[in-house]
């Protein structure tokens, strides 16, 4: 029998993008390639690259670079780049990057076996001519759900393209475009797409032209997805897209999600829920009431903010004000005192000024935020706000980068010590001899926010969740002591 072809995926960027790769993951291992880890042990690194900002397309560019050297030393023998950045910058990348032997864009997914065999082959596969995203659908979202099977849309599988027999372990189809999913590690959390794309305009964001206009996943394959990540042992699902308030304006129902979280809390095995990526635009009363009261949905709210003085946002084509910001957390408070939020915030946007920056400081000091991420304004090359006058010099942007990180830190280190006292139901998420037991509560996502550190991890396992009393912190992260029978029953571990 002949030696399996092996392949290795290496994720960066968002939790969209690790969905992506585990769609790749199970397509791949579908028609016979063997997963490995290391991109020194396979015959194929795919990179799965970032095309954010500045810093996210550097760090694709050096994964590219770092798994190019490995060529003639091991096994690799070909690198691929796809993701957001292959799909953005497609032949361009090519031309700039001939140390990646290929650039495959969303298109490619379906066929991503056959492209990577012609690539190990020796052959060739012409990068694609970037396109915008967003004239592929129609502009009506009504219209779209049909549309949409033409179109290549990653983490919503496609009609065709899946075999009859899947190896053990791979997701099973539970709808017309459900994904092949192969989960790339054991982590008892993991991310669900509920839908792609993005409708809205910021001036700042090029997201939209490369991952196109929104539309949803059907209710139906997003309930079998996370049936079959709980009989994988996840405890945990995080439900990502561009934009989750949005979810169901093309499905007829704008409240759909309202209706989708109490279904998802139910699925067995399931012990939590928690929804990302919220406008805070199109918060509703509605939506509010269902995180801050249903058993098991995560009374968490990633909201995106960007800045508060209104100057600003209208330059970025959003809404919103310090007062109305801080309005919206109260009413969230009011329902649920412990609920959990975070946020981002660009300085030096164009025409920022220093009163806007005292706006956005004064909103960052009465928000109590649980996690605030921090980012200079950079032109994005085709964006609405590259051709702003009134643009701010790099030193000035440096410098308000620089402060209001700093403030940022301070406050989510108090909003911390908030916390002491507190009894906060933890997913344990590893264990090992040197951290001890680490996990994370309701209020902290992976990855972005902070986690939980036990005083104790003496007959705790991962994946178990536990009732803990938040006894001290360490910055952001919490300092916390199980609570004697800790292991929470499902109807408790949702408040």
């Amino acid at each position: 029998m002949p030696e399996r072809r092996t392949v290795a995926l290496v994720t960066l960027g968002c939790a969209r993008n690790e969905v992506d790769s585990e769609e790749l993951a199970g397509r791949l291992e579908a028609d016979g390639w063997q997963l490995v880890e290391d991109a020194e042990d396979a015959d194929v690194a795919v990179v799965n690259t970032c095309g954010f900002v500045e810093a996210a397309k550097k760090d694709s560019v050096d994964a590219l670079l770092e798994a190019n050297d490995l060529k003639g030393h091991g096994r690799t023998q070909a690198v691929v780049a796809v993701g957001c950045m292959a799909e953005r910058y497609g032949k361009e990348l090519a031309e700039a990057l001939p140390e990646a032997d290929g650039v495959l864009g969303f298109d490619d997914y379906t066929n991503i076996s056959d492209r990577l065999q012609t690539i190990l082959n020796g052959g060739i596969h012409a990068a694609h001519t970037p396109r915008d995203r967003r004239k592929l659908l129609p502009i009506s979202p009504a219209e779209r759900q049909s549309a949409g099977a033409e179109v290549a849309l990653p983490g919503h599988g496609a009609p065709e393209g899946l075999p009859e027999d899947l190896p053990e372990g791979l997701a099973p189809e539970s709808g017309p475009r459900a994904p092949l999913r192969r989960r790339l590690d054991g982590s008892p959390v993991a991310s669900v797409k509920l839908a792609s794309g993005c409708d809205r305009r910021c001036s700042f964001c090029a997201i939209p032209s490369f991952r196109g206009s929104f539309i949803s996943r059907r209710p139906s394959d997003v309930l079998g997805e996370t049936r079959w990540l709980a009989e994988q042992g996840v405890k945990e699902v995080m439900l990502v897209s561009e934009n989750n308030t949005s979810y169901g304006k093309d499905l007829g129902d704008i409240r759909l999600l309202e209706t989708l979280l109490p279904e998802l809390a139910e699925v067995d095995g399931i012990e939590r829920v928690r929804v990302s990526y919220l406008q805070p635009a199109e918060m509703r009363p509605g939506l509010i009431d269902v995180l801050t009261s249903t058993p098991k949905i995560a009374p968490y709210f990633d909201l995106s903010f960007q800045h508060s003085a209104p100057d600003v946002l209208r330059a970025m084509r959003r809404f919103g004000d310090t007062d109305r910001f801080l309005e919206l957390l109260d009413t969230i408070r009011s329902k649920a005192p412990q609920a959990g939020v975070r946020s981002n915030f660009i300085v030096g946007f164009p025409g920022e000024t220093e009163a806007d920056l005292a706006e956005l400081e004064r909103f960052l000091t009465g928000a109590r935020l649980d996690a605030i991420g921090v980012f200079g304004y950079s032109d994005e090359e085709g964006t609405e706000a590259a051709t702003y006058g009134h643009k701010l010099d790099e030193d000035v942007v440096a410098a308000r980068l620089a402060r209001v990180s700093r403030l940022a830190e301070e406050l989510v280190a108090q909003r911390a010590e908030e916390r002491v006292g507190e009894t906060v139901h933890v997913l344990v998420e590893s264990i090992d001899d040197e951290e001890g037991a680490v996990g994370r509560a309701e209020h902290q996502a992976p990855e972005t926010d902070g986690q939980v550190l036990f005083t104790s991890g003496e007959g705790l396992t991962v994946g178990r969740m536990v009732e803990a009393k938040v006894v001290g912190t360490e910055g952001v992260d919490l300092v916390a002591e199980p609570l004697p029978g800790s292991l929470v029953c499902t109807e408790e571990a949702g408040r």
